[in-house]
Formats: structure tokens, sequence, C-alpha cells
């Protein structure tokens, strides 16, 4: 069974991104779970990379625990992040930046089980020349982990509610989750 686990990593709810996960959503297979967590609900201390002191990650607790628990729960792991100085998001950046950390859990064997899953990507922005590094992100992240790569859903907007009116996005939503699994 598929278990979808949308990470919003917007500063605004419901915003664009949000609404073209939403969308996209409605269109998942037949049977799939979804989990919806709002990084701002969530918030996880800076993080700190000991990998050079030799020291393991700390133990995890409260936002962090949830967090790493619903990643390795998930088949499918969405980062729905509006486009940020040509990127992801600060809270999406910093989920991402936890990952390192859970390489290096002893026994977690993190990298093993995220090669079971396929990363995705949603964001919106005002302006479609600018998602390069925002894609790279995520892909490159795929492919260090050796996660199937689900791509990346595009939607312009830049005011609240714009994307809706981004008819070929809302369009591409319909189809978006079934690229990987239609293979």
């Amino acid at each position: 069974m598929q278990k979808f686990l949308f990470v919003l990593g917007s500063s605004r709810a419901g915003g664009n991104t949000e609404t073209l996960a939403r969308k996209a959503a409605e269109y998942l297979p037949e049977g799939a779970q979804q989990r919806w967590i709002w990084l701002e609900d969530v918030p996880l201390a800076p993080f700190r990379d000991t990998r050079q002191d030799r020291v393991p990650h700390p133990l995890q607790e409260g936002n962090e625990q949830l967090l790493l628990d619903a990643t390795l729960e998930a088949t499918d792991i969405v980062i729905a992040s509006p486009l940020y100085w040509y990127s992801v998001s600060a809270t999406a950046k910093q989920y991402l930046d936890y990952w390192s950390g859970w390489l290096h859990i002893p026994g977690l064997q993190f990298k093993a089980s995220m090669r079971e899953k396929t990363l995705w990507g949603v964001s919106a922005a005002e302006e479609d020349d600018m998602f390069s590094a925002l894609v790279d992100t995520l892909h490159k992240s795929a492919n260090y982990l050796k996660m199937r790569w689900g791509g990346v859903l595009l939607g312009h907007g830049h005011h609240p509610g714009e994307v809706v009116d981004d008819a070929p996005a809302m369009e591409a939503a319909k189809d978006f989750f079934q690229s990987v699994y239609a293979k």
C-alpha cells in the first residue's frame, strides 16, 4: 500500500504550492494513504552536524522524532515548497538537513530504507524560469539516497490562489503521481 507523506514547506498555510499539491493528491492511486505535515507546525531546532566530531547524531525526540517516523513510514515523500530565493524554503531545507543526521544514527539504516521510496516535489512561483536550483536540490537528494525520482510538479502563482488559474499545471496535477507507478 502506498503511503504519501506531504511535507509542506511554506511559511503560509493554503498557499499556491499547497493548493497545487492538494489538487494532485485528489488523483492519487486508489487506496493510497496521505499524511500532511506543515513544517511550521513542527518546528525543528537548528541542525547541528556532528559527523566531523565523530559524535553520533543526538537521540531523536519531539518534532524530530515525529518527522523521522513519518519519513520512514512513507513509501512516497512529497516536498511541497514554494520557490524561495531560487530553491526550497528554509524549513524544507532544514528538514532535508536532518536527513544528514539520520544517515548517521547507528542501527537506523536510513539510507537503505530511503532506497525503497519515491521522492516528489511540488512548487509554485511567479516565473517559470527560476526553478532549476529547487529541482536540482530535490533530484540530487533522491539520487544520493538512490530513491526513485517522481519529478516535480510546477505551477505559476504569486498572490494566494493564483495557481488555480494556471490551466497547464492544474491539468498536469491529474497525472503527476501516476508517472512512476504507471510504468
